[in-house]
């Protein structure tokens, strides 16, 4: 039995069940639907169903069919990453996630973090994320070693105990020290297949949207940028990205809700070094120990891209690339 998290609230059961089982054929899965196996609170769903949060799934055993690219396969030299350690022991192995690779392996992509790390610690007996990360976001990252934590941990994430917060580099000069926005989103999917979050306006309150808060904090400017702190206070799927693009303020570099203009031009810089990617870091996690109960903070320092572009601004005091 598994209960739907938030990041999985309002994806079709169908789509759920192709995350989850991976290797299983896609033709077995829908068997399994049509044919009343799968039950969400102990009920028969359609196809079409969309999860709730807190929806209680069973899944009936399957068989898997392993492929090349399962985890649990051996990996070529070229293909290990070693992750830098921020902290781990029996139950709690917390990363700093590189810009560029998933935290979980699936389209097209054959190793995320969470794959690279079991092929490389076989002996491990269960690792799960956590939380997630966007491809393109660095920084700090959770993963449980033991189901207890994990249970725990996603206990406190639903409670609103864990803290994280995020070092962000938006196009334009930001006024306010503090600024509090809460503003709902809508997850729809695009014609073209694409997932998208967009928030809900006066115009569109007969949608239903996902209450979202995130406090900003001004820590810099300068003539076309500023660095905010964002503290998350809920969890929705692509909440900062989605706030700082309605506010007018996009991130830089970002390639589903930025400034796309800006971006090409950043990334073809002729003052080295060129923002290859979105300027988005998990620098900071509050949370308590999911065993030992003691309250921890987890900070990655960011990373040296993002460092490296934000000495470049220093130098040429914030203006746009020549």
């Amino acid at each position: 039995m598994e209960c739907v998290g938030e990041d999985s609230a309002g994806q079709r059961v169908d789509n759920y069940l192709i995350k989850r089982l991976k290797n299983v054929p896609k033709s077995h899965i829908y068997r399994l639907l049509r044919s009343g196996q799968v039950r969400v609170n102990s009920k028969r769903i359609s196809v079409q169903y969309r999860l709730q949060y807190n929806d209680r799934v069973r899944i009936p055993p399957v068989q898997r069919y392993e492929s090349s690219t399962a985890y649990n396969s051996h990996l070529n030299k070229s293909q290990i990453i070693l992750f830098d350690i921020l902290f781990q022991d029996e139950s709690l192995l917390v990363i700093n996630k590189p810009a560029g690779i998933a935290v979980h392996g699936g389209s097209g992509i054959s190793f995320g973090v969470i794959e690279q790390l079991r092929a490389q610690h076989p002996d491990w007996k269960f690792l799960e994320l956590v939380h997630r990360l966007d491809r393109e976001t660095s920084g700090v990252l959770l993963l449980a070693k033991k189901r207890q934590a994990l249970v725990e941990l996603h206990q406190q994430i639903r409670q609103g105990a864990i803290q994280k917060r995020y070092l962000v580099l938006v196009k334009g000069r930001w006024r306010n020290l503090k600024q509090s926005v809460k503003l709902p989103l809508n997850k729809y999917v695009t014609t073209t297949g694409e997932r998208r979050v967009a928030v809900i306006t006066n115009a569109c309150q007969n949608i239903k949207g996902m209450t979202a808060h995130t406090l900003f904090t001004l820590i810099k400017t300068w003539k076309n940028f500023s660095l905010l702190e964002a503290e998350l206070k809920t969890g929705r799927t692509h909440q900062i990205r989605v706030h700082l693009a309605h506010l007018g303020f996009p991130i830089a570099g970002d390639d589903k809700y930025g400034d796309f203009t800006l971006n090409k031009q950043l990334a073809k810089n002729k003052h080295e070094p060129s923002l290859q990617r979105m300027f988005l870091h998990a620098s900071k996690v509050g949370v308590v120990h999911p065993l030992s109960c003691e309250r921890m903070e987890i900070k990655a320092p960011l990373a040296d891209d993002l460092q490296a572009f934000l000495d470049e601004l220093d130098r040429h005091s914030g203006g746009p690339p020549t």
